[in-house]
């Protein structure tokens, strides 16, 4: 039950803290500033709708894409947790991540008819951190070892974490002006940074498993 517990806590706080809600709401906001209300919420709609289709195909079928082009989820955990690691260096410095979305594709997507898809769905919501957080989050769910009830629940967890992300994701949206007008670039920064040591510490955590999977002999195992 422990193991269960602290598994649902990494994976819970791991996608929250990649899809990171209130980053994308304020990309949001400066995205559909001159929309109307109607326009706004079908836009906060559809971009987390593709969003968490995205996460959930990619949740229940990554390890079979990565079996089909011969990656090793070592090897996948491994370049994940550098990849999270990037992108938590970025937040603790108050930057947008490159894996979320680039300054031209901001541009463009302010003159896009519909901006739902690209760039807000992805890359900013289901971006490459989200992606490589689930496939790695369920192949250590299916790796787990213990009764099958438990089993079946760590299965679970992962896409019910991802659904929980993209909800508070919509939701923030959906009160997009009520959150703005409350929170300053100040208060976001503090959060945006502490979030950030958190994603850090998760990423060195992957990497850990996946350096110490793939080479056993390094932690006093046989290969």
């Amino acid at each position: 039950m422990v193991d269960l517990l602290s598994f649902a806590l990494l994976s819970f706080s791991s996608i929250l803290i990649v899809v990171n809600p209130l980053a994308a709401t304020l990309i949001f906001v400066s995205l559909t500033g001159t929309m109307d209300q109607a326009a706004k919420l079908k836009v906060a709609r559809d971009a987390t709708w593709f969003a968490l289709v995205t996460l959930l195909l990619f949740t229940f079928a990554g390890g079979w894409i990565l079996q089909l082009f011969g990656i090793s989820i070592e090897a996948f955990r491994i370049a994940g947790g550098v990849l999270l690691f990037g992108i938590g260096m970025d937040m603790i410095y108050a930057k947008t991540s490159r894996t979320k979305m680039t300054a031209t594709e901001k541009y463009e997507g302010q003159d896009a008819d519909d901006i739902a898809v690209m760039p807000l769905a992805i890359p900013m919501i289901a971006g490459p951190g989200a992606i490589t957080s689930v496939i790695v989050l369920m192949n250590e769910a299916m790796a787990t070892n213990g009764a099958m009830n438990m089993n079946i629940a760590a299965l679970a967890i992962v896409p019910l974490a991802a659904v929980t992300a993209i909800g508070l994701t919509y939701y923030m949206m959906r009160n997009a002006d009520v959150i703005v007008r409350r929170i300053g670039q100040r208060e976001y920064r503090a959060a945006n940074r502490l979030m950030g040591m958190l994603l850090v510490a998760i990423a060195v955590q992957f990497i850990l498993i996946g350096i110490k999977t793939a080479f056993p002999i390094l932690t006093g195992g046989t290969a």
